[in-house]
C-alpha cells in the first residue's frame, strides 16, 4: 500500500492506494512553521485509526506540503509521518512540485497554487527550474485566500466597504474589531482565519466592490509573479487550489487580457498525484 498526501495550510488529503482500490482520509492542514512533529503525528495517527487502515502495511508515503522550503521544515514533517507509518519509505516534497506534477505531467508549463497561500513555478516537464520567491502571508501571498481576506478586513476598518457589505460583514463577525484582531493576532494560524473570509467574498462576488477587490488581488499575483518568467507568454498557466478553482472566471479574464495562455484548474491535486505515482511510466 502507498500513501499520497497533499497538504495545504487549511486541510490535507491522504489517499491510501492498493492494487484494487483507494481510500481517502482527511486531516487538518499542516504547516511546519506553526505545527510541531508531535501535533502532526497525533492528528495523522488518529485519522488513520478512525478509518481502520493498517498503517503497518504502508510501504511508501509521498507527501507534498506547504512551507517545506528548507531541510529543517522538511524534517518536521518527515519525523511525524515516519512515526505513524513505521514500515514505510517517506518522501516529503514542497507542494510546488506536487502542483507541477499534477498540472503539467511531463510537459513544460507554469504551475500556480492559489489556496490559503499562493506560489508559482516554472516547470520543464521534469523539474522546477524557476520560482519567484513567495514571501508568505505577512508581506506576500498575493492572490491567495489570506491576501483576499486581508484586503477585505482593511477595506472594512478603513471605511471603504459600501454600507451594505459592511452590515453583512458585521452580521458574520458580531464581535467587530475585537473579534477580528483576536483571530488575527492572538490565535494560531491567522492566515487560515483570513482565508476563511473568502466565503464572504464568494457570497458577494456579484457586487462591484468585491469584483474589484478580487481583480486587484489576482492582478497583483499575475504581475508580480507570473509575468516575471521570461517565457510566460508561450507556456500554459495551470492552477491548483480552492481559490483558483472557485474564482477561475476572474483569472481567465485577467490572463487573457495579458495575452497569456490559460491552462487547467484543479481544486484538489491529490487525485492526479495518485495517478502519477501509481503509473510512474
Amino acid at each position: 500500500m502507498i500513501i499520497v498526501a497533499d497538504s495545504g495550510s487549511t486541510k490535507a488529503d491522504w489517499v491510501a492506494v492498493t492494487p484494487k482500490n483507494t481510500h481517502m482520509v482527511h486531516t487538518m492542514g499542516f504547516n511546519p512553521i506553526y505545527h510541531s512533529s508531535d501535533l502532526i503525528r497525533d492528528k495523522v495517527q488518529t485519522a488513520f485509526s478512525d478509518q481502520a487502515i493498517d498503517v503497518s502495511a504502508v510501504t511508501h508515503v509521498y507527501y507534498y506540503g506547504t512551507a517545506i522550503w528548507d531541510k529543517k521544515k522538511k524534517q518536521i514533517i518527515e519525523k511525524a509521518v515516519q512515526q505513524v507509518f513505521t514500515e514505510a519509505e517517506i518522501e516529503v516534497e514542497h507542494d510546488l512540485l506536487g502542483a507541477a506534477r499534477s498540472t503539467c505531467g511531463d510537459s513544460p508549463g507554469i504551475s500556480c497554487i492559489l489556496g490559503t497561500g499562493s506560489n508559482t513555478c516554472l516547470y520543464d516537464g521534469t523539474e522546477i527550474i524557476d520560482n519567484v520567491t513567495n514571501l508568505g502571508y505577512f508581506i506576500g501571498d498575493e492572490g491567495s485566500g489570506a491576501h483576499l481576506g486581508k484586503a477585505l478586513v482593511k477595506a472594512y476598518f478603513y471605511r471603504e466597504l459600501p454600507i451594505e457589505l459592511s452590515k453583512a460583514l458585521e452580521e458574520l463577525v458580531p464581535g467587530g474589531k475585537q473579534e477580528f484582531l483576536t483571530n488575527i493576532y492572538n490565535k494560531p494560524s491567522p492566515n487560515v482565519y483570513l482565508a476563511s473570509l473568502t466565503r464572504f467574498i464568494g457570497a458577494h462576488r456579484d457586487h462591484f466592490f468585491i469584483q474589484r477587490l478580487i481583480a486587484e488581488s489576482f492582478s497583483e499575483f499575475i504581475d508580480r509573479h507570473l509575468r516575471k518568467y521570461s517565457n510566460h507568454l508561450s507556456l500554459p498557466v495551470h492552477f491548483i487550489g480552492s481559490i483558483a478553482y472557485h474564482f477561475q472566471d476572474f483569472l481567465r479574464i485577467l490572463l487573457e487580457e495579458r495575452g497569456m495562455q490559460v491552462g487547467i484548474f484543479i481544486k484538489k491535486p491529490v487525485d492526479t498525484l495518485v495517478d502519477y505515482h501509481r503509473n510512474p511510466d
